[in-house]
């Protein structure tokens, strides 16, 4: 006989949370040789008050709409040697945004008719998912002088792939481009058609790439500078059919590490850096590629500026959204584990052995896609350590979110938790003394735009000079600056 527990979840009362934390307790004691199962592992809710932080924040640059839909911005990146902010549009934009937030250009579009990239941005999932300026773009004299990076969806699918799925079919390709500008500082792009390092053929259409990063914090002499992370989610569906996540000689669900201005690799486009995990360990059933593995959807990433703590957040399959540290060689569990629990099914997790494997880089926090604050289809986003101290109350905190319904959260970088949401507390916007969400200051923007509300928010966060926190989403072109109390307006 087994025991389910799909219990609903508690409202919001902390004396039926204990209630139903009793409960639980009760029936793992009473048999705790039966398997639980449960598609909400976590007795109380997300704290929608204690502990919450109100902020300012002032509209800081608008990005146009394409054929009257909104941009769909998926990151910001600040390149300061040319003293410019660049954001992209799924669809094949780079806008380049001045200090102040006032000139808006598009630098380029990598889906103009000459350059043959042909970005897929059909549905949500698929687009430009991410683009990195090489630390070196704007110094004349060194191998980076002018080069840059984009990881997207294409149509074109002509080329053989370097990566292929265990099956399914080819519904499209993901590339790394390399794109050489001859003057970094022009305000448009003036470079050649770009370089391709490596393609992946997707056999869905969901799940296709992740987030693309140098490390911000890496010096020249650093052994990590110049080498450029890449999350690759599992290939797409659901449950990860294939087992990509765990297979080490597949380049799915896994964070890349290459050295984009190298040759070793493969193919001769790129580079495999010595230092990472599997590149010199003599097993040819291993990537050299490979930093860490078991990741299922690696949204984004970033990196703790006074440590070098790498945060990782990983969209979950229907029960548990999770923020975890990556180190060389770590294996975060998918898709054998859906955070802190064994994986049972696209909507269950076990109850049983939680965080029982000592291999497993379990997340420091997690929280379940039930709880009261959230939507249906909830989707962790993030990741930026605030280590500036114009806005006091942020320091060294980290801060992620919840992509559909906006939510901002954070947690201490002082005292990471071992799992769990407990420690999760909530960040508002503060709008003329009114505390909202995200999801609620879009809603707001749409009716003053004439537009209906939407119903989500495609939250993303980007780093400003000097450690500014600037909020993104796909539905009213709007980027938004955190500011200090004092400040209201620009």
């Amino acid at each position: 006989m087994e025991m389910v527990l799909r219990h609903k979840r508690p409202e919001r009362k902390q004396t039926a949370s204990r209630m139903i934390g009793v409960s639980v307790a009760t029936l793992l004691t009473a048999a705790p040789a039966l398997a639980q199962v449960s598609n909400d592992p976590f007795p109380s809710p997300i704290a929608a008050v204690d502990g919450a932080i109100k902020v300012r924040f002032v509209e800081f640059a608008s990005i146009p709409d394409i054929d009257g839909e909104a941009a769909r911005m998926m990151l910001l990146v600040d390149e300061p040697g040319t003293r410019r902010l660049f954001v992209n549009d799924m669809r094949g934009p780079i806008y380049s945004v001045r200090y102040d937030g006032r000139t808006v250009t598009q630098y380029l579009d990598i889906n103009g008719r000459n350059w043959g990239v042909g970005v897929q941005s059909s549905g949500r999932e698929r687009g430009m998912q991410s683009f990195a300026f090489h630390p070196q773009f704007g110094q004349a004299g060194t191998r980076g002088f002018g080069k840059f990076y984009t990881w997207t969806d294409t149509t074109n699918t002509a080329p053989a792939p370097d990566f292929s799925p265990g099956g399914g079919d080819r519904t499209h390709d993901t590339v790394l481009l390399e794109w050489t500008a001859r003057t970094p500082g022009a305000a448009t792009y003036d470079g050649s058609p770009p370089r391709e390092l490596l393609r992946l053929r997707q056999p869905f259409a969901n799940h296709n790439g992740g987030h693309v990063s140098f490390n911000p914090i890496a010096s020249s002499s650093h052994a990590d500078f110049g080498l450029l992370y890449v999350g690759v989610a599992d290939g797409g569906s659901g449950g990860d059919p294939f087992n990509h996540a765990q297979n080490l000689n597949s380049a799915f669900g896994k964070i890349l590490r290459i050295d984009p201005l190298g040759s070793n690799s493969a193919n001769r486009k790129y580079g495999i850096p010595a230092g990472n995990p599997f590149a010199s360990d003599g097993n040819p059933n291993t990537l050299g590629e490979i930093y860490a593995y078991g990741v299922r959807n690696p949204q984004r990433f970033g990196w703790d500026p006074r440590n070098g703590n790498l945060f990782l957040a990983d969209i979950g399959q229907n029960v548990v959204e999770e923020l975890s540290l990556v180190t060389a060689g770590a294996n975060l569990g998918w898709n054998k584990w859906e955070g802190s629990f064994p994986f049972v099914s696209r909507a269950e997790v076990s109850l049983a052995n939680q965080r029982g494997d000592a291999t497993i880089t379990y997340p420091v926090v997690e929280y379940g896609q039930t709880d009261p604050l959230l939507q249906r289809q909830s989707a962790i986003t993030g990741v930026h350590v605030y280590g500036a101290g114009a806005i006091p109350q942020l320091a060294n905190l980290v801060l992620f979110g919840d992509l559909p319904s906006g939510e901002i959260f954070f947690i201490k970088a002082d005292d990471l938790p071992r799992g769990g949401q407990a420690a999760i507390r909530r960040i508002l916007l503060n709008e003329n003394g009114e505390s909202k969400t995200l999801l609620q200051v879009i809603q707001a923007k749409n009716v003053q735009q004439g537009k209906k509300p939407t119903t989500r928010a495609d939250l993303r966060f980007a780093a400003g000079p000097g450690g500014q926190v600037l909020l993104l989403n796909k539905h009213d072109g709007t980027i938004r600056l955190l500011t200090p109390d004092a400040q209201t307006s620009r």
